[in-house]
C-alpha cells in the first residue's frame, strides 16, 4: 500500500529543524551534519532511521536509538511534543540520541509448588569478576536458582526442567521459608531464611547435565531473627546477611577459618541434657559454624546488605529505619549514614566507570531512591524513580551499562528504568530529579495471553507480588513471586515502527 495516500504532498508537510547531539564518542556525527530538517510528525523510529542513514552515521547494521529533549525521552511525534510544551514549529529542537534499551520480551515461565522468594542466575556472563577461584562453569550450562517459601531451593535448566532440589529440613535443609539465595560459583550456593541460618551448599551435576544434587556443606548460626537477604563475594568466600532485628552478619564459607557456632543457637539447644544436646548437634549432615562478625547498625529491621562491587571490605545496608549505611567490614564500624523519607526494602549497587557505585533503594512508598554513598546524611537523593503502585521488593542493575536497572514490586510488575532520562519533580513528588520506567513487565501467569514486555504506558500487572529479580546478559531478566512462577524475559529486536 502506498504510504503517501491520504497525506499531503511532501512539500506541504511541516518540518522542524533538529540539532542532534550525543555523549557517546563512538556515535558522533560528522562535522556539519548535526542539524537537519525533519517532518514534524516524525517519531522515534523515523528519527532512528535518519541517524542510521548513509548521509548521517552510515552504520553497517541499524542501531536502535532513543531521543532525549531536556532530559526527557521523546515518546510522541515532534509535532505533538512542541504543542504539548507550547513551542513553535519554528523552534530548533536539540535531540540527544542514545542507544535504546531493548524491550524485555517474555520467554518462559517455570512453575513452583509455593511462592518464589528470590532468584539468581548462573551463566558465563553472570557476576563478572566476582566468582570464586574454583568456579568451573561449563559453557552452555546456564542455570537459574530459585528460593521458595516451601523451604526448598531449586535449580532449573533453560528448558524449564528442575535439575536439582535441596533436601527438606529433616534431611539437612532449611526448616522454614527461604528468603534469599545466591550462586557463589558453579558448584557452591548460599541461602538463608526464616530459620535464622545461612547455609552453604555443594552443587554437582551428572555427566549428562540432566540431573544434579544439592548437598549441605556448612550451617552458619548467629542470627536471632529471620534473615531477609544475603549477598555473596565469591573470590573471598564471604557472605553478608541482613536480619529482621536490624543485625548484619559477615560469614566465611571456609570451615577451617569460621568461628565456632554459638551453642545456645544450635538445634536441640533447648534440651536440658547436655549429652543429648551434643548428640543432636553432631548428627547434622553439615559442619556448624558461627559468624565472622555480627553487628546491629540499624534500629529496625534490616532488609538488604550488599558488597561494594569494587571493594569487598565495604558493605551497604538498607533498613526499615529509613537509612542506608556504609559499613567498613574490617572494623565493623558504620562509616556513613544516608537518611531517606521512607522504610527501605531492597538495595542494589550500580557500577559507574571512574566513580563510586550509585545505590538504588526500593521503598515501601512505591518509589526507588538513588543515592551516592559518598554523600553525607543531610544530602538529598540523586534521583527518584516513580511508577510502581506498591512496595519495591527487589532490584538488580543492568549487566550491560551503568544507566539502567530493573525493579520488582508487590504491584505485580517488574519495571526497567533508564537513568539517562529525568525531569524536574513536582511539588507533590518532593522536587528533585524524577525518572519514569521505560518498560513494564507483567506476570504472564495472570495475563491469560502470550506476549512480551509491555510499554510503560500499558496497564500494570494484576496483583501477584513479585519478590525477587535478577538481570543477566545471557538469561535476560528473571523474576519470581506470589504466582509461584519463575519468569524469564529477554531483550528482542527494537527495530520496529512506533
Amino acid at each position: 500500500m502506498d504510504s503517501s495516500i491520504g497525506r499531503p504532498a511532501l512539500a506541504e508537510v511541516q518540518q522542524v529543524r533538529v540539532n542532534f547531539t550525543t555523549t557517546s564518542p563512538d556515535l558522533q556525527l560528522p562535522e556539519g551534519r548535526t542539524q537537519l530538517l525533519v517532518p514534524a510528525d516524525i517519531k522515534r523510529y523515523g528519527l532512528s532511521r535518519v541517524l542510521n542513514s548513509e548521509s548521517m552515521l552510515n552504520t553497517s547494521s541499524p542501531i536502535p536509538f532513543d531521543f532525549l529533549i531536556n532530559g526527557s525521552f521523546l515518546r510522541t511525534s515532534l509535532e505533538d511534543y512542541l504543542k504539548a510544551n507550547g513551542l513553535s514549529a519554528e523552534s530548533t529542537v536539540t535531540l540527544q540520541y542514545v542507544r535504546s534499551l531493548i524491550p524485555p520480551v517474555f520467554q518462559a515461565s517455570f512453575e513452583h509448588d509455593d511462592w518464589v522468594s528470590d532468584v539468581d542466575v548462573l551463566s558465563d556472563t553472570s557476576r563478572a569478576g566476582l566468582w570464586s577461584p574454583d568456579n568451573k562453569f561449563v559453557t552452555g550450562q546456564d542455570r537459574i536458582l530459585s528460593a521458595s517459601y516451601d523451604g526448598l531451593l531449586r535449580i532449573w535448566s533453560k528448558s524449564g526442567n528442575v535439575i536439582a532440589t535441596s533436601p527438606s529440613g529433616s534431611l539437612g535443609g532449611h526448616t522454614a521459608s527461604v528468603k534469599s539465595a545466591k550462586f557463589l560459583s558453579a558448584s557452591q550456593i548460599a541461602s538463608a531464611g526464616l530459620d535464622r541460618t545461612v547455609r552453604i551448599w555443594k552443587y554437582t551435576e551428572a555427566d549428562d547435565f540432566l540431573s544434579g544434587t544439592l548437598k549441605p556443606s556448612l550451617e552458619l548460626y548467629g542470627h536471632k531473627a529471620a534473615i531477609e537477604a544475603i549477598d555473596v563475594h565469591g573470590p573471598s568466600g564471604r557472605v553478608l546477611s541482613a536480619a529482621s532485628d536490624g543485625t548484619i552478619g559477615l560469614w566465611t564459607t571456609s570451615k577451617s577459618s569460621a568461628p565456632a557456632a554459638p551453642a545456645a543457637l544450635l538445634p536441640g539447644a533447648s534440651i536440658a541434657s547436655a549429652s543429648k544436646k551434643r548428640k543432636i548437634a553432631s548428627s547434622s549432615q553439615a559442619p556448624q559454624r558461627g559468624a565472622l562478625s555480627l553487628t546491629q547498625p540499624h534500629t529496625s529491621g534490616a532488609s538488604a546488605a550488599i558488597f561494594d562491587p569494587a571493594d569487598a571490605t565495604v558493605a551497604y545496608t538498607a533498613s526499615q529505619d529509613h537509612t542506608i549505611r556504609t559499613i567498613d567490614l574490617t572494623t565493623s564500624k558504620v562509616e556513613n549514614v544516608i537518611t531517606t523519607s521512607h522504610p527501605l526494602l531492597s538495595l542494589c549497587a550500580i557500577r559507574r566507570a571512574g566513580s563510586s557505585a550509585l545505590l538504588a533503594a526500593g521503598t515501601s512508598a512505591r518509589h526507588i531512591t538513588l543515592a551516592d554513598p559518598r554523600a553525607g546524611a543531610a544530602a538529598t537523593s540523586v534521583m527518584t524513580l516513580r511508577g510502581h503502585r506498591n512496595m519495591v521488593a527487589g532490584l538488580a542493575p543492568s549487566p550491560d551499562n551503568e544507566y539502567s536497572l530493573v525493579s520488582a514490586s508487590h504491584d505485580g510488575t517488574c519495571r526497567v528504568w533508564d537513568l539517562r532520562g529525568a525531569r524536574a519533580g513536582t511539588r507533590a513528588e518532593g522536587g528533585g530529579a524524577v525518572s519514569e520506567s521505560v518498560y513494564v513487565i507483567e506476570r504472564e501467569s495472570l495475563k491469560g495471553r502470550s506476549g512480551g514486555g509491555a510499554s510503560a504506558s500499558d496497564v500494570p500487572g494484576r496483583g501477584a507480588k513479585v519478590f525477587g529479580v535478577a538481570w543477566d546478559r545471557s538469561w535476560g531478566i528473571v523474576s519470581g513471586g506470589e504466582d509461584r512462577m519463575v519468569q524469564v524475559n529477554r531483550g528482542r529486536d527494537l527495530l520496529a515502527a512506533d
